[in-house]
């Protein structure tokens, strides 16, 4: 039986099982998305109860070699407080996203730093950064699971972006060259790319990104936003559908 020690992780989802227990999907910084079965996790004495909480550092320690694997223990690793408003229902979309995206037991190491920073900022209730938190993610998110294609050149063409013309993203042809909404200059293409680049690919991001008119973020959300959908295999993700009631009332 394989025996997983202190292993970093986030409470993606959890489901019902039993009276008394969970069925946990976690995201591990060694193992990728990984599903566990708390057992006794719901029960008002269990110590887990405080501490198997989404959008919170943990540090787990689990065995088994099925599917399912059996959570032995867990204790929260501390760092930062539970995101809370808008910051919250954000970091539910990053989870979806998540678990629509990722296969079980595919490690992204990477990918899960990211996914840490990006909570953290969350926590840390910065004002005016959630959307371009948001789009910076899921560059990032994309160009880990490698359906982004390189944004200094044409998908199709090859042929090398240019800074005066506009081109846009595509699920399925990649980035191309077009006049009509929703599109981005090729310098802000060229912007993104140079960005992702960086050692601190969501700081740069971050930046670049808080820095454009509204009208471009609008632009570039909607283009990313199609490009999720469908890699998710949806017409509209829940947590986003959510947030468009909430913002409705």
């Amino acid at each position: 039986m394989q025996r997983v020690l202190d292993e970093p992780g986030f409470v993606l989802h959890h489901y019902d099982w039993s009276e008394s227990s969970l069925i946990l999907e976690v995201f591990t910084r060694h193992l990728g998305r990984v599903a566990l079965v708390a057992k006794g996790a719901k029960r008002p004495t269990s110590q887990l109860r405080a501490v198997l909480l989404p959008l919170q550092p943990i540090l787990l320690n689990f065995g088994g070699e099925g599917e399912i694997r059996t959570l032995k223990s867990a204790e929260w690793a501390g760092g930062h407080v539970m995101p809370t408003g808008d910051a919250l229902l954000s970091g539910y979309y990053l989870n979806e996203l998540l678990m629509r995206l990722l296969a079980r037991d595919d490690p992204h190491a990477g990918l899960f730093e990211i996914y840490r920073q990006t909570v953290k900022v969350l926590s840390s209730g910065l004002d005016n950064t959630t959307a371009p938190l948001l789009r910076a993610f899921e560059l990032l998110l994309l160009q880990d699971i490698g359906f982004l294609p390189d944004l200094s050149q044409q998908t199709l063409t090859l042929q090398p972006v240019q800074a005066d013309k506009n081109y846009v993203l595509l699920a399925e042809a990649g980035l191309r060259a077009s006049q009509q909404a929703p599109s981005l200059s090729g310098g802000q293409w060229l912007q993104l790319h140079a960005a992702m680049a960086d050692a601190d690919g969501l700081t740069a991001l971050l930046r670049v990104c808080a820095e454009w008119p509204g009208e471009d973020r609008a632009s570039l959300q909607t283009q990313l936003r199609n490009v999720l959908h469908y890699h998710c295999g949806v017409n509209s993700l829940r947590t986003r559908q959510v947030m468009m009631e909430l913002q409705a009332l």
